[in-house]
């Protein structure tokens, strides 16, 4: 997958440690094969926007009292890993994230690697700005706290947000996110700020305009293109919106739905918010859906740079399995089988700044791969017929991701009664 993407025929790869050694050079005598004789070796899978569960409090409790839901964190990664999603892009990062990824990288548990973006918005998320004073102190905090991205959110003034924007290039921070509401009725141009770098769905597109034509959608990606603002088209997320907004049978009936914990699992059938929407909405949602399309196939012919994500963790997106699910639907707004694997790998590395490391195979890099049973550049679908995965050196074969997830499937069944949604301050 790199920029050239040669297909390396009857490839030998050497992994040492968590590290690609080499390709098609000498095997130590002392290696441990495995045959991928008629199969395909890819990186490992990028997904550029989710939202993973950590632990936490649905009440209010008191100053010594810790989380009163708490996830295992090997559970929530298991889905990721299966589906070979070895790097994601964590968009409501909180500090409980970064527990997470500690975890993983001291390999107690097995996960995908993780970037963190803190969430600047104008109302109750994680970190509230409504001033430009406000703003620049909360990009300054989050640096402080860690945090390597900036994600905007809707409900930021445009003074609050164009202050985020620029005080997050000064401290050296990449920008993702929404167009805030007080930007619609505005002139298009108004909307692609200086380091705003990377749009989190097409739908903040969509959000700012009445004119659903392939000529609004080009002026999107003309624009785009002269302020350097790549897209996560996050197909999926207006796909399951329109999906659930008719009927939860579309849910009901997802085969991975039981590697979902029970507590999300209950909010997705129980209190879904998109469920039992009028004709009019439905019809809106699926106009916003065709029109997504129309801007992935203005932005190719533009050459903006695309990168694929879910919003896993909106109701009905599971982790792992959703980006298989958007890499198809990539595929059916136009992309070609190659550009969708590289929207998926060597893309999102290099906008995360990590391309010497992962998105491609190549010697020195990170040994994060999938091997498959069929050829993805045949069919994308082929992305899901995994017979293994490399993560971090680490090598996981079918029968072993299978007992992983198994795991994960009878945890969720067994306390399923004590996590209802309903009952989550209770907890």
């Amino acid at each position: 997958m790199t920029k050239n993407n040669n297909v390396i025929e009857n490839a030998t790869v050497v992994i040492h440690n968590n590290n690609i050694k080499s390709i098609n050079d000498s095997v130590p005598s002392e290696a441990t094969i495995i045959d991928g004789k008629g199969k395909w070796l890819i990186p490992g899978l990028i997904d550029m926007h989710v939202h993973t569960l950590s632990s936490g409090s649905f009440s209010r409790g008191y100053a010594t009292r810790g989380s009163t839901v708490n996830f295992n964190t090997q559970n929530l990664m298991t889905p990721y890993i299966a589906n070979g999603v070895t790097t994601v892009f964590e968009l409501s990062g909180r500090l409980g994230h970064f527990s997470q990824r500690d975890k993983i990288m001291e390999k107690s548990v097995i996960g995908p690697r993780m970037a963190i973006a803190a969430v600047i918005d104008g109302k109750g998320n994680e970190i509230k700005a409504t001033t430009a004073l406000e703003g620049r102190q909360s990009v300054r905090n989050a640096k402080g706290l860690r945090y390597r991205f900036i994600k905007v959110y809707t409900w930021l003034n445009e003074e609050t947000f164009k202050a985020v924007i620029d005080e997050a290039e000064k401290q050296n921070m990449k920008v993702v996110g929404h167009i805030p509401t007080t930007f619609e009725g505005k002139p298009t141009e108004d909307l692609f700020v200086p380091h705003f770098g990377l749009i989190a769905h097409a739908e903040e597109l969509s959000k700012q305009t009445n004119d659903y034509s392939y000529e609004k959608a080009q002026e999107f990606a003309r624009l785009a293109k002269e302020n350097n603002t790549w897209l996560i088209p996050n197909l999926s997320n207006m796909d399951w919106i329109s999906k659930q907004a008719e009927s939860l049978e579309s849910i009901q009936n997802l085969s991975s739905l039981k590697y979902v914990h029970p507590l999300m699992k209950s909010k997705w059938l129980n209190s879904n918010r998109y469920y039992g929407a009028s004709p009019k909405l439905i019809e809106f949602y699926n106009k916003q859906k065709d029109f997504h399309t129309q801007i992935v196939k203005a932005f190719k012919e533009e050459g903006v740079p695309m990168l694929a994500g879910t919003d896993a963790g909106i109701s009905g997106i599971v982790w792992g399995f959703s980006l298989h699910d958007e890499l198809e639907l990539l595929v059916e707004a136009g992309l070609t089988t190659e550009e969708v694997l590289a929207s998926a790998t060597r893309l999102p590395a290099e906008w995360l700044e990590i391309d010497d490391k992962i998105g491609t195979i190549e010697t020195g890099k990170f040994a994060d791969l999938i091997l498959l049973d069929k050829n993805p550049l045949e069919k994308i679908g082929n992305t899901r017929s995994i017979s293994g995965v490399f993560v971090n050196g680490k090598w996981l074969d079918k029968t072993k991701i299978d007992t992983m997830l198994l795991k994960v499937a009878k945890w969720n069944d067994a306390h399923k009664e004590k996590y209802q949604w309903k009952n989550r301050k209770n907890l």
